[in-house]
């Protein structure tokens, strides 16, 4: 991990943080203590598209949101122009 002046980080901003999507860590000191660190965000997992529908479904049924009878397709032809 690289250590880096508070100036310089600010002088070299952009691209400390190409290195820093690249997966370096990068820390800041001021005045030669460390202040702050530079990291990678948390990785972001996809959700599995099946666990989506399933908690979408348990919204609409705890909510009891429905269409009130018309069917999906009748409501995206009304929308549609002619």
């Amino acid at each position: 991990m690289e250590t880096i002046g508070s100036f310089d980080a600010k002088t070299h901003l952009p691209k400390l943080l190409e290195r820093v999507a690249r997966g370096e860590k990068i820390t800041i000191t001021k005045h030669g203590k460390p202040v702050a660190m530079l990291v990678p965000p948390p990785a972001q997992g996809t959700k599995d598209v099946r666990q989506v529908v399933r908690e979408m479904l348990e919204y609409r049924d705890r909510r009891n949101r429905t269409l009130g009878g018309i069917p999906a397709r009748e409501l995206v032809e009304e929308g549609r122009p002619y």
